[in-house]
């Protein structure tokens, strides 16, 4: 491509991650894609058809059950913007009897949606545990009051098993009056990092729990991924991939100035040690190959938890990565 060629330009809508600050500040460029982060607080409802833009985080699952009902509005590429483990995700009053997994058997779990993607890969750790779906009571509904009403069982709810919250009352005050035994949420409520919130992670010593995970299954989950407009990516048959090195890039290079600056809380180097120590430098890397077994995990457990009807492939999810690899070889 010549030098003297615009860049094309695109808009990508995401979450406020801190690691794509490099991107955001121009710190990380290409010389064919101009990209503007546009920071969002939830996800857009729907890329394929949103006028504002051409690329977008986007829920993994919803993704997944977008492709096996033949939609092709969107071209996924297998670049996790939201990966995280799951066993820190599930939290209990501070005088809950509940210490292992195992013990949420039989008890009434709240989820702030039933096919989150986040939601299933913790379902999904409670079933390697011996707790499935059947095992449970489950509770769809807000996580505080802040929080608005919705529909959260997307048509997943089934009488006596998996409900909305009693009357839509948070879940966060179900949990401290005794009527949950326990919540999954993605993010902490306001107030739980403090020393007196009454709450805490069901797993006290969550970090190993997590590090057994790993080296086990040898991926941290993904939540999130990155789409671009099917129509945008027919035009430039190269983007999606360069959108994916330019991230992929943003966080390298974050990574490497929160080594070096890392006083910006008081323990945060603990942290990076460990990332650093017990994790591989490819934990977080782009593309098919180093992804698949961790898709194919994710889809096998939309089926065994019945969201998704039938397995698909990992070709088949992200055919324009396929092909593109295909092509290059």
């Amino acid at each position: 491509m010549p030098a003297s060629t615009t860049p094309v330009s695109i808009t990508i809508a995401t979450r406020d991650w801190d690691y794509l600050t490099p991107l955001v500040l121009g710190d990380v460029t290409s010389s064919r894609l101009s990209v503007k982060v546009d920071r969002v607080a939830t996800l857009i409802a729907d890329l394929g058809t949103d006028p504002n833009y051409d690329a977008a985080e986007v829920s993994f699952s919803r993704y997944v059950s977008a492709m096996a009902a033949g939609r092709d509005t969107v071209v996924g590429l297998p670049c996790f913007i939201m990966r995280g483990f799951r066993h820190r995700c599930i939290i209990t009053v501070e005088t809950s009897p509940l210490e292992r997994l195992s013990d949420l058997a039989g008890k009434r779990i709240g989820v702030t949606g039933w096919r989150d993607s986040g939601n299933t890969w913790t379902r999904a750790a409670l079933r390697r545990e011996g707790v499935g779906v059947e095992d449970a009571y489950w509770f769809a509904g807000r996580l505080t009051s802040e929080h608005p009403v919705a529909d959260r069982l997307d048509g997943f709810g089934r009488p006596g098993r998996i409900e909305a919250a009693p009357g839509e009352r948070p879940m966060m005050e179900l949990l401290a009056q005794g009527e949950l035994d326990a919540v999954f949420t993605p993010f902490m409520p306001d107030g739980f990092f403090g020393p007196a919130s009454g709450f805490r992670q069901v797993l006290r010593d969550f970090r190993a729990a997590e590090r057994a995970y790993f080296a086990d299954v040898g991926y941290v989950p993904g939540m999130h991924l990155v789409a671009v407009k099917a129509a945008m990516a027919r035009e430039h048959p190269w983007l999606p991939r360069e959108l994916a090195r330019l991230i992929d890039e943003s966080q390298r290079v974050w990574t490497a100035k929160r080594r070096k600056y890392a006083d910006t809380s008081p323990w945060i180097l603990e942290e990076l040690l460990h990332a650093g120590r017990d994790l591989p430098a490819s934990w977080n890397a782009s593309g098919l190959p180093a992804n698949r077994r961790m898709i194919e995990d994710f889809v096998a457990e939309l089926h065994a938890q019945g969201i998704l009807t039938e397995p698909i492939s990992a070709e088949a999810l992200f055919p324009f990565e396929a092909r593109s690899r295909a092509t290059a070889a």
